[in-house]
């Protein structure tokens, strides 16, 4: 279900739906999406309430079962106190760069590792990038976890060769 479970919340959501198959599935894509829950038991985006509908037919499964969920949410004290919280991160602005005239840069290393976003920026600052957003998806929710950064304009090759030579990063990609 999880790439590598360790955190507390991750554990306690393989803990508290250990015995249903499909409801992990939801609360999944309630993290993704940053959906909360509120004292109503109804789901919301910010302030905007999400139909349980919207929610079971992006997960493909039936009302009911994203119902159930959230109710199990709601009656688990350490869940609630997450999922009462939870924001959207906002809009992600990778597949605007070429609209904006940016560049993505994606990369591949160990999630785990310290230090990749710190060398990455640095070696971007260094060549006068300026960075618009910086995206790294959960290891413990994405298999492949990668980060992503967007910055203004487009990087040299100098930049590019120098990405590279990071021992930490496995591969590299640039969007533009």
């Amino acid at each position: 279900m999880y790439a590598n479970v360790s955190s507390p919340m991750w554990q306690s959501v393989r803990k508290q739906f250990a015995r249903q198959v499909v409801r992990p599935d939801v609360v999944r894509k309630m993290i993704e999406c940053g959906l909360r829950v509120g004292e109503n038991e109804k789901i919301y985006v910010g302030d905007i309430e999400v139909d349980y509908s919207a929610v079971a037919n992006a997960v493909d499964v039936d009302r009911r079962v994203v119902k159930q969920t959230v109710q199990q949410i709601h009656g688990d004290p350490y869940l609630y106190s997450i999922f009462s919280r939870t924001m959207p991160m906002g809009a992600s602005l990778v597949n605007l760069v070429s609209l904006l005239g940016y560049s993505a840069v994606v990369i591949e290393s160990d999630p785990r590792s310290p230090g990749v976003m710190a060398a990455v920026a640095e070696i971007l600052s260094r060549h006068g990038m300026v960075v618009r957003q910086a995206i790294a998806d959960d290891p413990e929710m994405v298999p492949d976890a990668k980060m992503t950064m967007v910055v203004e304009g487009q990087l040299s090759g100098q930049a590019i060769a120098e990405l590279n030579e990071l021992k930490m990063v496995k591969s590299l990609k640039i969007l533009k």
